[in-house]
């Protein structure tokens, strides 16, 4: 069985106002949440996190050493979490942790790790002194968003990927899913994902084939189909759609979001959104900020990137989940 809510005991836990309330950008990886987040943190007051879910992330930004990828919190396991979070939501720096940290690091070496913790120190107390509201950008929180609403308020903007498109972009990136994190998570197991148990519990060693990929998508979109009936409150929007109409799309999602759409804003997303680079655009931790380079283009990369026979095998293996969100002419 699922978790059940238990009450909540923690009173700094509860949820923010509804206009200071935290923005969850979440949902598959590779479908464009990177994008997202940075176009809603043009809006005035508003700062953005990377990833504080993600194994890999700066304890200084997020004590709570993630374990691996795609952890479910609920109130049931929240212990290690809870206090964590609510200090990288309330725009916290943890500086000890992350000096403790880098000894045990192979990258980036501690000078240069020193001068990261600095800067990432330097922006959260930034942000925290003009109490800016917080973008945090995480697909790999996907199946904590429901705690993440739950205990802080946190409003949530789930991102759907056209199969073709997620498994063209994984296999580009390079990345690669070790299913063993779903099958460390008996809660997972037996609940939402019991549908896939067997096909994970196969999926024993890491592989990047066509057929690991569009299981990945199964299994998360899966969930966003779950999370889709459970919360018609929160946010569902296609990859494609905004990237096909991002002029259209992003003014109603910054409406419902309590965000202004400034011009300065209307003029960033341009530079986003555009088959030219966003020149001068950095992120707040000092690297070039990612650009869709002519988003409306790629919609339909995956027709250059993968072959037809691979595009068929692709269609066959993630219907009929996929044709809850897309249609025949979208392939």
């Amino acid at each position: 069985m699922l978790d059940q809510p238990a009450p909540f005991a923690d009173v700094t836990a509860l949820p923010a106002a509804a206009e200071q309330a935290p923005i969850l950008v979440t949902g598959a990886p590779r479908s464009g949440s990177t994008w997202l987040g940075n176009v809603l943190s043009l809006a005035p007051n508003v700062g953005f996190v990377h990833e504080p879910f993600n194994q890999h992330c700066s304890l200084g930004l997020c004590r709570a050493g993630f374990p691996h990828s795609f952890v479910h919190v609920t109130e049931a396991n929240e212990a290690r979490y809870l206090a964590p979070m609510r200090d990288t939501l309330a725009w916290r720096f943890s500086p000890g942790a992350e000096l403790r940290a880098i000894p045990t690091r192979a990258r980036p070496r501690p000078p240069r790790a020193l001068a990261r913790l600095l800067r990432d120190y330097a922006y959260f107390e930034q942000m925290r002194r003009r109490g800016a509201r917080m973008i945090v950008k995480d697909p790999i929180a996907l199946f904590s968003a429901d705690w993440l609403a739950r205990r802080f308020g946190a409003k949530v903007v789930v991102l759907i990927r056209h199969p073709a498109g997620f498994v063209a972009s994984m296999q580009a990136a390079g990345f690669v899913m070790n299913f063993q994190a779903f099958r460390r998570q008996p809660s997972l197991m037996e609940g939402r994902l019991a549908p896939f148990a067997d096909e994970i519990r196969a999926a024993a060693e890491p592989s990047p084939s066509l057929e690991a990929n569009t299981l990945l998508w199964r299994i998360l979109h899966h969930h966003i189909a779950l999370l889709a009936d459970e919360h018609p409150d929160w946010i569902f929007v296609r990859h494609e759609d905004l990237s096909r109409d991002p002029l259209g799309g992003f003014p109603p999602l910054f409406a419902k979001l309590g965000l202004p759409y400034t011009p300065a804003v209307a003029d960033g997303l341009a530079q986003f959104t555009s088959d030219q680079p966003a020149l001068g655009r950095f992120s707040i931790f000092g690297t070039k900020r990612r650009t869709m380079r002519s988003s409306a283009a790629s919609i339909h990369a995956f027709r250059s990137r993968l072959a037809p026979d691979e595009i068929a095998s692709i269609r066959r293996l993630a219907a009929p989940l996929s044709e809850r969100f897309y249609d025949a002419s979208d392939w």
